[in-house]
């Protein structure tokens, strides 16, 4: 039986390496084939089978539920209820709205908005939104975050931004929100954020700041409900029934083992409601049922069929769960606990099952971090030392019970204000680890060098006196020093990364690495910090020998500041120094100036009559083994005339869109002279410049031009100097991304 929930459970996980799924008749066959081949020796096939066939189902149903292509841009009134918990933070409200509605037009069940400037919106609200609608999309860079991949796990059809509202009706059944709400109002030290996410799993109060330091710390589990709470709590309320029944405190009555299993559950019920119940949540509730039940029924409960009948279960009423990151830690935590805490000798003290338990979690979490892209904490097996008994024994059940006696006046109120204080504590204390010892953000690895690391951190989970057990940890340092390919002699590698309404190009030769441009920043939303600042850590940059910033707007060195801070920087040069911040310390972009690094020939020029910033841009030409690279920043018409009349007006092979393909600029004369065969355009998806204008594009199509489009394509990688195709991120097909479109070929 354990065989055939091993084998249905990689069924339920096998359509989230698919890069497209089955078509649907062929899904309808898997459940007969399954139960042709169930009374025979290869059952686990069958098993294998049903479990591939529902999970592709839910993905197919979850798919079709998306915005129609047709809708992708459009205005439209919407009506529909507010679900969940709403996030506001600075000039924007963010939140979700369910069984939505409008007339003639088929919209998904659940959208994802933002209100920028809008009055507040409480859960339980109706409301008639004027929605300018957009199909789930993400940013595409390598080993990033697949937002479009969290969309669809969490349901959320599409996309939007709200234009105008009103509300049809007041709040009805949200009782978290108004558990929130009251929360915010105490008096918690400034810590009624982190309460709110310790007491209902909205982590929307913390400040970036504080995000920062959990994750530097490895401490975010705490104050984003896991299942340790969950445990923790149904463990109470277990030993407090069995305490009463032995000291003769219990009513003789009433056996007292079912009774602390039904509370104990109930707890743990109780408390994942409070919560929302996420997949950590699930998961422990799942566990802490069976195992109760088998303590009732068997006394002696094993823990493995607990773990793998919750696994399974939770992917059956969430087959998509496995795609979200918190599904995959949660899970694995518990088995290397089980793992290395079952098969022992001897038992450990309780000092020695406390401590190693820390590092041997961090240990084996390590290379699921790495394969998911996750930052690595270093200090969190010491921190959490400190951190999990602090915040289970001294935070937690003055913060449980104060919530539910807020309508007892001073008690409730009085229980938070000491929570707060703890927190606030612990805050502090996290806050001064952190800025000793950041966390780490592992490079890139090659995947077979991957699984000698992980097959090296099992090893280390095994009892002592195991052979070979030594040899995992020369296996595990290939994490930390992977071997990498170097940039040839004479060649460039660029990454044109996709960043949205903005521009950031990686250009690295065999010594060096220069960054043109950082990328957007539009109040909150850092793309510096989000974006361009892991992807060239995960791309194995430690430094920056220069950071060209081609003129001051937002969207171009929005992003300077996070990369500045977050990675040494040698130089900074910008065509519009004046207008940025004191801090980047950044020089004049002269024009004219030209260097080689490892035989990669550099070039800058910029229009000296420019009276704005975009004529200002300054503009970067690389070149590596004859094969040319232009970068024009936000360059007009009138200057590219200007240009054409200086020593870049020269053929290029590669040219990156000026102005992200406005209607401004990519003139007839300047695509003429530099007669490239690609361009490369960084926009963002439906972006409100209307970038590119369709007359640029039809002028590129006209002369032959094949279009890199990072709205399309993702992040685009090229090999300056060796003449071939470039990858594009889009290539790495998953299910649940639309198609790239085909452009044209390239000519050479």
């Amino acid at each position: 039986m354990r065989t055939g929930l091993v084998a249905f459970a990689l069924g339920l996980l096998a359509p989230g390496f698919l890069p497209a799924l089955p078509p649907f008749w062929l899904i309808a066959t898997m459940p007969v084939l399954g139960l042709m081949v169930l009374p025979f020796r290869t059952y686990p096939l069958g098993f294998f089978l049903f479990g591939l066939a529902w999970a592709c189902l839910s993905a197919q149903l979850a798919l079709a539920d998306r915005l129609p292509a047709a809708l992708d841009g459009e205005t439209r009134w919407v009506e529909g209820r507010v679900v969940g918990l709403p996030q506001h933070s600075e000039d924007v409200v963010r939140f979700e709205l369910a069984d939505a509605r409008s007339r003639r037009t088929r919209l998904p069940t659940s959208m994802r908005l933002a209100w920028f400037g809008g009055p507040p919106v409480s859960s339980g609200e109706r409301w008639r939104l004027a929605v300018k609608l957009k199909r789930p999309a993400g940013l595409l860079n390598p080993h990033g975050f697949d937002y479009e991949a969290w969309l669809l796990s969490r349901g959320i059809g599409a996309t939007g931004t709200v234009k105008d509202g009103l509300r049809l009706q007041a709040a009805q059944g949200a009782w978290r929100d108004g558990v929130r709400q009251a929360l915010a109002q105490v008096d918690a030290h400034g810590r009624s954020g982190a309460l709110a996410a310790l007491v209902l799993g909205d982590g929307s109060g913390l400040s970036r700041e504080d995000w920062q330091v959990l994750q530097d710390t490895g401490t975010v589990h705490l104050l984003v409900i896991s299942g340790q709470h969950i445990g923790l709590l149904a463990g109470l309320v277990y030993l407090l029934v069995a305490g009463a029944a032995r000291y003769g405190l219990w009513p003789v009555g009433l056996p007292w083992l079912p009774w602390a299993c039904a509370l104990a559950f109930a707890a743990a019920l109780g408390y994942g409601f409070l919560a929302g119940f996420e997949v950590p949540v699930r998961r422990a509730c799942a566990m802490i049922g069976l195992v109760l039940l088998w303590r009732l029924r068997f006394k002696h409960p094993d823990p493995w069929w607990a773990w793998l009948l919750a696994f399974v279960g939770v992917l059956v009423f969430d087959p998509l769960a496995s795609l979200r990151p918190g599904f995959w830690l949660s899970f694995a935590a518990v088995a290397i606990l089980m793992f290395t805490f079952g098969a022992r000798l001897g038992p450990w003290r309780w000092w020695q099952t406390w401590t190693r338990a820390q590092w041997l979690v961090a240990l084996g979490l390590c290379p699921l971090l790495v394969i998911l892209g996750l930052p690595v904490s270093l200090s969190g097996p010491l921190v959490n030392l400190l951190a999990v008994p602090w915040i289970s024994l001294l935070v937690l059940p003055p913060a449980l019970l104060g919530t539910a006696l807020l309508p007892v006046p001073l008690l409730g109120e009085g229980l938070l204000w000491i929570a707060g204080g703890l927190l606030d504590w612990l805050f502090k204390g996290l806050a001064l680890v952190a800025g000793r010892m950041p966390a780490w953000v592992p490079v890139s690895i090659p995947l077979w060098a991957w699984c000698i690391a992980a097959l090296g951190a099992f090893l280390l989970l095994l009892p002592k006196g195991v052979p070979l057990r030594v040899l995992g940890w020369p296996m595990l340092l290939l994490m930390v020093f992977p071997p990498r390919e170097s940039v040839p002699q004479g060649h460039a590698e660029i990454w044109h990364l996709d960043v949205g309404q903005g521009l950031a190009v990686l250009v690295r030769t065999r010594r060096h690495s220069l960054l043109y441009d950082a990328g957007p920043r539009f109040g909150e939303a850092d793309a510096g910090e989000r974006v361009v600042l892991p992807t060239l850590r995960k791309l194995g940059v430690q430094a920056l020998d220069l950071m060209l910033l081609s003129h001051a707007d937002a969207d171009h060195a929005g992003g300077a500041r996070a990369v500045r801070s977050g990675l040494p920087t040698r130089r900074v040069i910008s065509g519009d120094p004046a207008a940025l911040p004191d801090e980047l310390q950044a020089g004049a972009c002269d024009s004219g100036e030209g260097w080689e690094w490892d035989g990669v020939r550099f070039q800058l020029w910029q229009w000296s009559a420019a009276r704005e910033s975009n004529q200002k841009s300054c503009v970067l030409l690389v070149e590596a083994g004859g094969e040319r690279l232009l970068l024009t920043g936000d360059i007009d018409s009138h200057a590219e005339q200007a240009l054409l009349d200086g020593p870049l007006a020269a053929p290029s092979q590669w040219l990156a869109a000026p102005h992200h393909g406005s209607r401004s600029s990519s003139s007839m004369a300047l695509l003429a002279r530099l007669n490239p065969h690609s361009v490369l355009i960084s926009r963002g998806q439906g972006n409100a410049f209307g970038h590119p204008h369709p007359r640029v594009i039809a002028r590129y199509r006209r002369l032959g031009l094949a279009i890199y489009d990072s709205a399309e394509q993702g992040a685009i990688r090229l090999q300056l100097g060796a003449f071939e195709p470039p990858f594009t991120q889009a290539r790495q097909r998953r299910y649940w991304r639309d198609p790239p479109p085909v452009g044209p070929q390239a000519k050479h």
